[in-house]
């Protein structure tokens, strides 16, 4: 075979592989077509996708910047700290008292890496159970009554040992009464604040003190609302948390991909929260992906973010008040961010009932544990969320 039979490399998606090619346009046309309410999902830029479709995706670039196992990585440092520069910058961190890893690949990989960075194996962590709005890398397992066995359903189970707090089971809010309770008999390592069910705002007074009464790290995990918080339109956790971390899709509309935030202090966050990354949980980064973290960054420190961001918040409080109105129950009486909690069990519908039915008027939404359920296949709710119909320019009446 000679070098000239070589696949040139040139030919489009469209004539190279036709299968596929349909297969996207589909996609495409559905996103089209379809009301997105999945609260996790969102529309990216122009911009971030041609990040994503770079040159970047050719190169490796083990290591940091200045610190490569690779030559040829110049250019490539530039971006990624430019990058990080951009990252503390959005948040308003100063570079001496913050730092910032821009690698990880997603949310949960920057999760485990935290955990895996500070916390020795059977540490102990405590984080909001899953039907109570948290998210699975916090710790979540479930019980079987039957075997009488426990169930770790992530990682962070499996290594570490968890005790989920949860919120109150009349008003839906987080119940920092139990949770000191439990925290001063259970001394976690680590407590997480931070969820991906949770309307409401987040108390971090309440969770410094517990998490000082207890010698406990108190990390926060922002992936859902970060681009709330980069435009103060929730509170930030970077005053009292000693590490946050987030995703930078969501409500952030960049791409699919993580950030770890760390305080620069005697305690050495950065090298061990590097090095869990780092040859720790990945090999090389994805350049594309944090070139196009960079390039939205950028667009999250302009009016027209902040303009977003107050009209995703004014859309899902219009939606949650019709709802009500209608005399549904929604998780916490309604919402003070992107999302809101449907409750179905009253009306006698699952969430998996509603997601399918939903689909087939092509609205997307997902099924949602509510407080009280046993399974997560089958939960009692339905999540919706505002950010993906109010980058196509939804308003308020839209919604209703």
């Amino acid at each position: 075979m000679v070098a000239t039979d070589f696949p040139s490399g040139n030919t489009p998606l469209e004539h190279h592989d036709p299968e596929l090619f349909n297969l996207i346009e589909h996609e495409k046309n559905r996103q089209w077509k379809c009301l997105e309410l999945i609260a996790s999902e969102n529309f990216t830029s122009r911009a971030v996708m041609d990040c994503l479709g770079s040159c970047l995706t050719n190169k490796y670039a083990e290591g940091y910047p200045s610190a490569r196992y690779y030559g040829g990585n110049e250019v490539i440092d530039k971006i990624e700290s430019l990058c990080q520069s951009r990252a503390l910058q959005a948040y308003g961190l100063n570079p001496e008292e913050w730092g910032v890893n821009v690698q990880p690949y997603s949310g949960s990989p920057a999760n485990f890496a935290v955990y895996t960075a500070l916390l020795r194996p059977h540490d102990r962590i405590m984080g909001l159970d899953l039907p109570s709005g948290g998210h699975l890398t916090h710790g979540f397992y479930t019980y079987s009554k039957a075997e009488n066995t426990r169930k770790a359903v992530s990682a962070t189970s499996v290594y570490f040992e968890s005790l989920p707090y949860r919120v109150h089971p009349e008003t839906g809010l987080i119940d920092f009464d139990k949770l000191a309770e439990s925290a001063a008999l259970f001394k976690p390592a680590m407590i997480v604040c931070g969820g991906s069910a949770y309307p409401r705002d987040w108390d971090y007074e309440s969770f410094r003190k517990i998490a000082d009464d207890n010698g406990s790290l108190l990390m926060c995990d922002m992936a859902h609302y970060s681009g709330l918080v980069a435009t103060k339109e929730h509170k930030s956790p970077f005053e009292l948390c000693d590490i946050v971390t987030t995703t930078t899709h969501k409500s952030l509309r960049g791409p699919r991909a993580g950030m770890i935030f760390y305080r620069k202090d005697a305690r050495g966050f950065e090298n061990k929260i590097n090095q869990a990354v780092f040859p720790g949980l990945q090999g090389g980064p994805h350049e594309h992906q944090i070139a196009a973290i960079a390039t939205q960054l950028k667009e999250v420190m302009t009016p027209e973010f902040k303009q977003y961001v107050v009209q995703l918040k004014a859309n899902c409080k219009a939606l949650a008040a019709f709802l009500m109105e209608k005399g549904y129950v929604l998780a916490t009486g309604g919402t003070e961010n992107h999302l809101l909690l449907w409750d179905l069990r009253p009306v006698g519908v699952t969430g998996s009932k509603m997601e399918k039915l939903c689909d087939e008027v092509c609205i997307t939404l997902n099924k949602n544990a509510v407080l009280g359920d046993r399974s997560a296949l089958t939960p009692g709710g339905v999540r919706v969320g505002t950010p993906a119909l109010t980058s196509r320019g939804f308003k308020e009446a839209d919604f209703v």
